[in-house]
Order: C-alpha cells, then structure tokens, then sequence
C-alpha cells in the first residue's frame, strides 16, 4: 500500500511549468524587434532578416513577493511568458506569409502584433496601423483557409468522424466569409479536432500600436479599436522607442521617467495585464521553505487539472487540496493563523481553481 503523499512545492521529474509562447510578429520597420528588446532585455540588432529570436519575461507578482518573504524559501519560482520575434523579411507587406513565418506563428499560444503608428524614415510608405492590420488579418485567414480546405478534402474521402467533418465545414465556412476562427463560440465549434493545426485566426490577438514618443499616453484610435473588436482582438498603445529607454534605466530612475512621460507602468506590465485577461489566465501557488512556485492555469480550471500541471503524479493520485486564499493570507499571515481561524478549506477534484489559490495537494501514487 503506498500512502498519501503531499506536495508544498519543489520540482519533480515530471514537472510541468511550461511558460506561455507568445509570437511578437509584424511587418519590417513596425518597430517589433525594438519592443521585444526592451520586454525581454536582449540586445537582438534590429533589422531585416535573420535568426528567429526567444526571449523569457518573468511576470511580476506581488503575491510572490510577499510569499517569498514569508517562507524564506531555498527558490522561487514566478510565471513566465516565451516570447518569440520573427524576422521582419516574412511578414513584408507585399507577400504573403512565408511558410517558415506561418511555422512560427503556428505553434505559439497567442500573437502579439506590432502595428506602425509612426514615421519611420527607413520606410517611404505613411504610417498605416488600420490597413496592416486588415492586410495581416487577410494573410492569416487565407493561410487557414488553404489548411482547412485540405483537411476537408481529405476526411471526406477517409469518411472521417462526422464530427470532425462538421468542425472544418463551419471553418470554412467562416474563413471564406473573411472572418476569424476566434469569433466562433465554442458551442458552434468543437475545437478538439483543431489541434495540430496551429490556424493563426484562432489564436488570440494582442494587437500594441507603436506610436510616436509624444503619443505614447494617448488613447487608441477609434476606427482601429472597433475593427480589433469586429476581430475579437485586444490592443494597447506604445511607443517602443520611449520603453527601450525606460528599459535601460535603473529601476528607481524609472517611476519618475514614467511620470514625465504620462504612463502609469512600463509596457511589459500593461502587456503581461491585456495578455491574462485576453487569454482569461489566472495563477495559483505552492509554497514551501524549498520553492513557492507561481502557476498559471485558465480561468475555470478544476484542482485535479491544476495539480497536474505541477506534476502528473498529482494529477493521477490526487486525492483533496487544502487551500488558502491569498487574500486571506496575507490578512493573516500565516499557515498556523489561517487553520486557527478556521478559514483553511479542504476540497475535491472538481473545485474550481480561484486566481492566489495557495494549494497543498494530497495525493496516493
């Protein structure tokens, strides 16, 4: 008989923190490169072509701040966004995705769309942010379309599940009609059968205007913002040349840098923000004198599913959590405080996750 086993914290082999993959994409001169510098702190030479860049961003949490201070832990662990820059030459807006772009593009979990909202003097064409915008969104629906079309094809003619048949009808349907797999429910359409495909409209859609330093703390156009919202995309305004200043400052120089400028924080905690609520993400913690770990987990996600992502094991024998909001937390202060107040909650398989959930996981492997 193997007994309950519990985890507070730690890595085990089969560990499962895997960052969220985004793709920084855009056409030549939008200045993308530039941005994926001052959020990822690399130095890539910003230009035309070359190597596909990755860059890992730590998102900051104040929650572990806190926690860490409290535990004193031998590690801690934030969550972290992968970022990917492809270079400008694919996406030049007279051509069509190359198919080593689209390959990029395909396996990430959301796109973030760096759109030309200045002068660039490189570039004889005005600034266009609403046309590249549509002209990228032409290029993604066309691409899907050509791989859905395909699949059709062929489960036709292996008479394929007709559920699956009926998924790529309604995607094709959608795409020549020129609009996005992501505007379609759920309930109209079971995603299960995407997988594999990687199709580019169905990603979610952060489209980061990049301005002219003086309009850094400006609204978003309304003509650009309702056809993002026709989409089913979010947006933030920026300038990329004021963050790579602001990226290069000391930290206590850069509130008073922000002030001037009229910004609240820099870009990569408004990017990190718009990303969660698009993405509909939230983190739960496991805490202990050798790690406090932040997870991060969609919205909705019940203890079983959650535990799995720290490990499989706790996953397969899961048997309860034990679970401590963060808020309650901190107004306490600690574990012993918490159970004292009676105010530790035991759950099952099926609870539903909260955003500061600290979750001890009983487990019978």
């Amino acid at each position: 008989m193997v007994l309950p086993a519990l985890f507070r914290g730690g890595v085990g082999r089969r560990c499962r923190h895997v960052p969220m993959k985004f793709v920084v994409a855009g056409f030549a001169g939008s200045g993308k490169t530039t941005l994926f510098n001052a959020m990822t702190g690399l130095d890539v030479p910003v230009g035309y072509g070359g190597e596909v860049r990755v860059g890992t961003v730590r998102v900051p949490d104040p929650r572990v701040d806190l926690l860490s201070r409290v535990y004193k832990p031998k590690k801690t662990v934030y969550a972290t966004i992968n970022l990917r820059d492809v270079p400008g030459e694919y996406g030049a807006r007279s051509q069509v995705l190359s198919p080593a772009a689209l390959q990029q593009i395909r396996d990430r979990e959301a796109l973030c769309l760096v759109l030309r909202d200045f002068v660039n003097p490189a570039l004889e064409t005005a600034p266009d942010p609403l046309g590249d915008l549509q002209a990228f969104h032409a290029e993604c629906v066309l691409a899907d379309l050509g791989v859905v079309e395909r699949r059709l094809d062929r489960a036709r003619k292996e008479r394929a599940d007709v559920r699956e048949i009926d998924a790529f009808e309604t995607m094709t349907t959608v795409l020549e009609d020129g609009r996005p797999l992501r505007l379609v429910p759920r309930t109209q359409l079971d995603r299960r059968f995407l997988k594999g495909y990687g199709l580019l409209s169905d990603l979610p859609l952060l489209a980061a205007v990049n301005v002219e330093e003086e309009a850094a703390a400006e609204p978003l156009d309304a003509a650009l913002a309702e056809e993002l919202r026709t989409m089913g995309g979010a947006a933030m305004v920026l300038s990329a040349r004021v963050e790579a200043e602001i990226a290069s400052l000391d930290p206590e120089d850069q509130a008073e840098f922000l002030e001037d400028m009229g910004l609240a924080e820099p870009t990569l905690a408004r990017f990190i923000r718009a990303t969660y609520e698009m993405m509909d993400l939230i983190s739960f913690f496991t805490v202990g004198p050798e790690e406090v770990h932040a997870w991060t987990i969609r919205r909705g996600t019940v203890a079983r599913t959650a535990a799995g992502r720290v490990h499989s094991d706790m996953e397969r024998g899961f048997i309860r959590a034990e679970i401590i909001p963060f808020e309650v937390f901190a107004e306490y202060g600690s574990e012993a405080t918490v159970k004292d107040a009676g105010l530790m909650r035991v759950e099952g398989k099926e609870y539903i996750v909260s955003d500061g959930d600290m979750m001890l996981v009983r487990f019978n492997v």
